[in-house]
């Protein structure tokens, strides 16, 4: 059984208040007031909610410290070298849906680099989490990448673009030249849970682009203390603000990076 540090214990407890209400907002999904906040990209009255809630329990653990979020806050702290990195819901729009595949993301990054991360899952009351060199879990259990080294055994998840995302045919064709080669493959439409599933073994890879911090900060060091190698998908390294990421384990990551660099030069 793993043993939580006092950090991991502030970002379990802050994730957990804030989902409270965060669930039942979800069971009563209809109710909601929204408003828009792009083309396809909806902010809820929870979404909001549950980013105050977020800031108020980490700020009062940790007053000195920062945040960039999802919802358009970037505020330094007195301390200017850690910052939280948090989406209150990474998959709106399959909480909108009433599709229960949505979560909570924390991240704290330390003078440019992320040393934790969580990703909660309300519903399932899955709670992912990792500290740098201290290995990844869920709730308690250590978690590994899985061991395939078969294109044709691997799940592989992705995003897929949508409206307001321009280059739908260069995804369309990375796309094509995957599927030809795995197993199967999966969008859930959260890209920190994707990564998380990537640590748990769930699937055996990932890849997207147009990205956030917020939405795979905590997701990749969950990944890569599972043991993943994580890389943009162009094979280069930090992805973190780059807004592409290409995480597996290390065969399932190089079959997947020889796909993607050809698929783009025929493309």
């Amino acid at each position: 059984m793993s043993r939580t540090s006092p950090l991991i214990n502030v970002m379990q407890q802050a994730a957990r208040k804030a989902s409270r209400r965060l669930v039942r907002d979800f069971g009563e999904v209809e109710n909601l007031q929204v408003s828009r906040k792009g083309p396809g990209d909806f902010v809820t009255a929870a979404d909001l909610r549950t980013d105050e809630k977020l800031r108020d329990a980490l700020q009062q653990a940790r007053p000195g410290f920062g945040f960039l979020t999802e919802e358009g806050k970037d505020i330094v702290g007195e301390d200017e070298s850690r910052r939280w990195i948090i989406d209150p819901i990474d998959g709106t729009m399959n909480f909108m849906h009433g599709t229960p595949m949505f979560c909570i993301s924390i991240a704290l990054e330390e003078a440019g680099e992320v040393t934790a991360g969580l990703v909660y899952a309300p519903v399932p009351d899955e709670m992912f989490w990792a500290e740098k060199g201290q290995g990844a879990y869920l709730n308690d259990r250590r978690l590994r990448v899985a061991s395939r080294r078969h294109m044709g055994d691997a799940v592989i998840g992705t995003g897929m673009p949508h409206l307001g995302h321009p280059d739908t045919s260069g995804y369309l064709a990375e796309l094509g030249a995957v599927m030809a080669e795995c197993a199967g493959i999966r969008c859930m439409g959260a890209a920190a849970l994707d990564l998380a599933y990537v640590a748990a073994g769930r699937f055996d890879g990932f890849w997207d682009t147009g990205l956030a911090p917020w939405d795979i900060a905590a997701g990749l060091l969950l990944a890569r203390e599972a043991g993943a190698m994580v890389s943009r998908t162009d094979g280069g390294a930090n992805p973190l603000y780059a807004g592409d990421v290409l995480a597996a384990n290390e065969a399932m990551h190089s079959r997947m990076l020889r796909l993607i660099r050809q698929s783009r030069r025929a493309h």
